[in-house]
């Protein structure tokens, strides 16, 4: 019962928005009002608690997800602040997979704006409830309504209005809250600690009237009990609104949607309210669905202490104190410090040697974790992004999760020998945290390549390895991360035969290549019948393709997006070896690919430039001269917004020269869209070596 209780009034909540909206300003507010923090600290002084690297303090911005917790109205709630900046989705990713709850950020002026929209669909695929925040209700040009409204339109949300602003701008001060129907309003001389509650003025009675009508309309569409009562015209009081409100958030269906000014310090414990009121605890998410490794059976644990133990680890960090520190989700189960856990992802037997509970980068030692709760631990030396968690006895393994492939690229060159020796050691630590940072060694060249989601990505890492690890590094110019696919489909056969001393090699395979639409991967199948290659060798064919996939037939890229059927073979009893096998794989893979018609990828970067209405043919013409694909032009507060689709090979630089052209008054995002056919002038300069650098594309 007390078990229950606990994770009841216990929520998991992330703060997700595009960059500027005030995510990192809304959570320190919270740890504010929540008594975590006695003294308020400002992104842009460098002063915020939870933009703890040196790096997000100069740049302004939330690089790596923070955890903390605090505690309101007897609730205890676990936070993850993510970043805003597209380069660094990957922390949005996983902090999303292993969370309850989100709370949407919006600015009032800018509305629903690209990484709003990547987030929120991020949001989606893992069914996470949401409430949203419309932000800066203090700004010139805040407008609740067009952001509501904009939630409506791009992002297809059911977006719902608890709340309505007085004011806006200089006029914004107070709210009208609609399940109470009473105003709210904060007191400046306290830094919005206290606020008042008072009867709805006259002159706004009709408005907020007319709001409650509308809100009361919405929940009766989706509520059956709500709807029976509202077509008898019985009275429907605050408690069944806010009932509803819940049931229907948790599952999903709405978005309740509430406003302040976190800056301002207005509207940030009402938003707390509504995380308690609206969001769902770990006892109301469904039992975790997991696969029991060696059968396949799936399985099922319910959020109990009394569960056997499952986690999902979702990130990896090096603290300069305790080490390697591996964030993990418990979804069932009690896990004690100093005890061993099982590692089914990596077949692997792990020892908990400390637990901890973050806070930013403070460490707080807990003896023990529970069902529902976020913690870290000391002493996991394998267990790496997206793995399970376990009791050895009940073995289970979780979904994992999925992460974009790098776009960009660059070469990295240590200046001494000194740093060379630092060097690897770093890369191998920043990959172990980062699952979209990539490291290879050019075999051709001899050079480091490090590839990552953009530029300002891969100036960050760049800047950690100084700052972190002390390795000074000559860095090469970026270069566009291509792939190479199919165009049509080719049989081969091919017979592998050595005869050595003793033992000789014997494999013979029959592979059909297919391409596979954008985005499907690489899939594997077998057609062979009558035992024709035995069954214990077909796994060394797939594994000889897959190892030779890695370097396409083309340029050296890896190929991407097509199917490999092995039709027929045969073998020999005394030859026949698994790496006979594999290797016959790879050479069919050489063969096959080659008459396949292979071609090249690059990859389309979706393009959006706010720019004010007098820069607005510059950036037109700007962008057609990338031979960028104008997709839009839209009215915004302030100017136009224009979308855009360009090969990532044409925007390096892109930023100096939106500066320059206008001013310095225009801003950009710029996020991957998708791997397309490049033009076949690249890909005979590519096939030819001359240039892939993308300064000269």
């Amino acid at each position: 019962m007390e078990s229950h209780r606990r994770l009841s009034h216990t929520r998991n909540i992330g703060i997700m928005a595009h960059i500027d909206a005030g995510k990192t300003t809304t959570t320190e507010r919270i740890l504010y009002y929540t008594g975590r923090k006695h003294k308020l600290g400002e992104v842009h002084d460098g002063q915020a608690e939870m933009d703890w690297m040196d790096l997000e303090k100069e740049r302004g911005i939330t690089i790596t997800a923070a955890a903390t917790y605090c505690s309101w109205r007897e609730h205890a709630v676990n936070i993850i602040d993510t970043p805003g900046h597209v380069d660094f989705t990957v922390e949005v990713e996983r902090s999303l997979r292993v969370l309850d709850g989100a709370v949407a950020v919006f600015c009032a002026v800018a509305g629903v704006e690209p990484q709003s929209e990547t987030v929120w669909k991020q949001a989606n695929t893992y069914a996470v409830p949401r409430l949203v925040f419309v932000n800066k209700m203090d700004r010139v040009g805040a407008d609740f309504a067009a952001c509501v409204d904009e939630l409506h339109a791009k992002l297809g949300a059911n977006a719902v209005p608890v709340q309505l602003p007085t004011g806006a701008g200089a006029d914004f001060n107070s709210v009208i809250d609609l399940v109470e129907m009473r105003q709210i309003t904060w007191e400046e001389v306290d830094l919005g600690t206290t606020y008042r509650t008072e009867e709805i003025p006259p002159a706004l009675r009709d408005r907020a009237g007319q709001a409650r009508i509308e809100l009361v309309e919405r929940l009766a569409d989706l509520d059956d009990e709500l709807m029976e009562r509202y077509l008898s015209g019985d009275e429907i009081d605050s408690a069944q609104v806010r009932a509803a409100l819940r049931r229907h958030t948790v599952a999903g269906e709405l978005f309740p949607v509430l406003c302040g000014s976190a800056f301002k310090n207005k509207g940030v414990q009402l938003l707390l309210d509504g995380v308690v009121d609206y969001l769902p605890s770990p006892a109301e998410k469904p039992s975790v669905t997991g696969i029991v490794p060696n059968t396949g059976d799936y399985i099922e644990r319910a959020p109990r202490d009394d569960e056997s133990l499952s986690a999902l680890a979702f990130k990896v960090v090096t603290d300069p104190y305790v080490g390697r520190l591996t964030y993990f989700r418990i979804y069932s189960g009690v896990l004690q410090a100093g005890s061993y856990l099982y590692n089914s992802s990596a077949d692997g037997r792990e020892r908990v040697t400390r637990l901890l509970r973050m806070h930013a980068n403070r460490r707080e030692e807990i003896p023990a974790a529970r069902t529902g709760e976020i913690v870290a631990a000391v002493g996991l030396r394998k267990t790496t992004t997206g793995d399970t968690l376990c009791s050895q006895d009940h073995p289970v393994i979780l979904e994992s999760m999925v992460f974009p492939e790098p776009v960009v690229s660059i070469a990295i060159e240590p200046k001494s020998k000194q740093d060379s020796d630092r060097l690897g050691a770093a890369l191998a630590k920043l990959s172990d945290e980062d699952p979209t940072f990539k490291v290879r060694v050019d075999h051709e060249t001899g050079q480091t390549i490090m590839a990552g989601m953009g530029e300002l990505h891969l100036e960050v890492l760049t800047a950690r390895l100084s700052r972190e690890w002390g390795v000074e590094a000559n860095i090469g110019m970026p270069e566009v991360a291509y792939r190479e696919t199919i165009s049509r489909s080719a049989e081969v056969v091919t017979r592998f035969v050595r005869q050595t001393g003793g033992h000789g090699q014997y494999a013979h395979v029959e592979v059909q290549f297919e391409p596979l639409p954008s985005g499907a991967g690489f899939l594997f199948e077998s057609k062979v019948t009558g035992g024709r290659v035995p069954k214990e060798y077909i796994p060394a064919v797939q594994r000889g393709i897959e190892e030779a996939m890695e370097v396409g037939v083309l340029a050296g890229y890896p190929m991407v997006d097509f199917r490999a059927i092995l039709l027929d073979g045969s073998y020999h009893e005394v030859d026949s070896s698994d790496q006979s096998f594999r290797i016959a794989g790879s050479i069919a893979y050489r063969q096959g690919v080659a008459k396949a018609g292979p071609r090249l990828l690059e990859p389309i970067m979706e393009v959006e430039v706010h720019c004010p209405e007098e820069y607005l043919g510059d950036v037109i013409s700007n962008l057609s001269s990338r031979t960028g694909h104008i997709q839009g032009i839209e009215d915004v507060f302030g100017g136009r917004t224009v979308k855009a689709r360009v090969p990532l090979r044409k925007m390096f630089g892109y930023v100096t020269d939106l500066r320059s052209m206008t001013r310095g008054r225009a801003t950009h995002t710029m996020q991957f869209g998708a791997y397309e056919a490049a033009p076949k002038a690249v890909q005979t300069e590519m096939v030819a070596g001359t240039s892939g650098r993308l300064a000269t594309a």
